[in-house]
């Protein structure tokens, strides 16, 4: 049934993606390219609409069915329902980051509502409640924006999306199996494979900001949910998502030490310039593969006690530090 259930999904997302993307050239919701861009053709944008509708239907036909527990079914459907409600409205008419950012820490705040048990486990039940709930809505926003962020090529974020659910379903699934732990992040990447058969390159649909936030948003939420059952797949989660989170945060801090802000437009980012030099779909696959075959086991040494998570993430960290350095992440040609 749950099979079935992931292949409806995915059919689902695809079939709705296609629909968005009718909508989306009637509309005249193109992205053209500019300086700052780092595809050449004029490009449909706001296909995630459709596997995030797929995602929160099929989340609520889950929860009826007992299979999703009430508080991450809130959580996911408040949040989540926000974060791509302010990203569809950005992607038709431009939104003022102020409000954006506004309406991200909101959906942050909902999260730790509903998931406060895990927050706690999160960043530590001796810190004093209000620090701990700062600290995880800074994680959230980070992660919704920073999967903004790096949603600049075809293929990529949802590579990203799809590899990390996969790994992290399979992770729950092999070590945890009566948990169901599983069954969300394989939902979360089945409904962004729907989407990403259109999304390869090359692309004929963006994301959006409604699908990239949203992403960024669940994938956050999920690590969160995780310390329910397994403290460490909370940091087996971080590490799955290292490429995005190592080279959108040197990215930043580069910049920003160099005097631009950090909401000013570039594409100085290490995948920006790989794909400048060696093409969308050949950074696509390397990014796949990084995920499969380097961080998804250093992901199971953690998850299964084998190393300490310091360790883990150090041995995934250190080397895409020095790659974004090599490629010269927050440098403009």
């Amino acid at each position: 049934m749950i099979a079935l259930a992931v292949i409806a999904a995915l059919l689902a997302s695809f079939v709705l993606t296609g629909l968005a993307r009718r909508y989306a050239l009637r509309r005249r919701l193109i992205d053209e390219p500019n300086s700052r861009s780092s595809h050449r053709l004029p490009t449909a944008r706001g296909g995630g609409i459709g596997f995030v509708v797929t995602f929160e239907v099929a989340l609520a036909f889950l929860f009826a069915a007992g299979a999703v527990p009430l508080d991450a079914w809130l959580a996911l459907l408040g949040a989540g329902v926000a974060v791509a409600g302010i990203g569809f409205l950005d992607d038709h008419r431009h939104v003022p980051a102020k409000i954006r950012f506004l309406v991200h820490v909101l959906a942050a705040a909902w999260v730790i509502v509903w998931l406060e048990p895990n927050v706690e486990r999160a960043v530590g039940s001796q810190w004093p409640a209000g620090l701990a709930a700062a600290v995880t809505v800074l994680f959230i926003v980070w992660l919704i924006n920073l999967n903004n962020f790096m949603d600049g090529t075809d293929g990529l974020a949802g590579v990203e999306a799809v590899t990390a659910g996969l790994g992290a379903a399979g992770l729950a699934f092999l070590l945890l199996p009566d948990s169901g732990s599983w069954l969300l992040p394989l939902l979360l990447a089945a409904v962004v494979g729907g989407f990403l058969i259109w999304n390869l390159p090359p692309a004929r649909i963006f994301m959006g900001d409604v699908g990239s936030g949203f992403v960024g948003l669940c994938l956050a939420a999920l690590a969160l949910e995780s310390l329910a059952t397994a403290p460490p797949f909370f940091w087996a989660w971080m590490i799955l998502l290292g490429v995005f989170v190592v080279d959108a945060t040197f990215t930043l801090v580069r910049r920003m030490a160099r005097g631009h802000a950090f909401y000013e437009a570039h594409r100085a980012h290490a995948y920006q310039h790989a794909a400048r030099r060696f093409g969308h779909r050949a950074v696509m696959l390397a990014v796949g593969a990084c995920n499969v075959l380097i961080l998804l086991p250093l992901a199971w040494l953690v998850a299964t006690g084998r190393i300490a998570a310091i360790w883990g993430l150090a041995s995934a960290y250190v080397p895409l530090l020095c790659l974004a350095a090599y490629l010269n992440a927050g440098a403009d040609d």
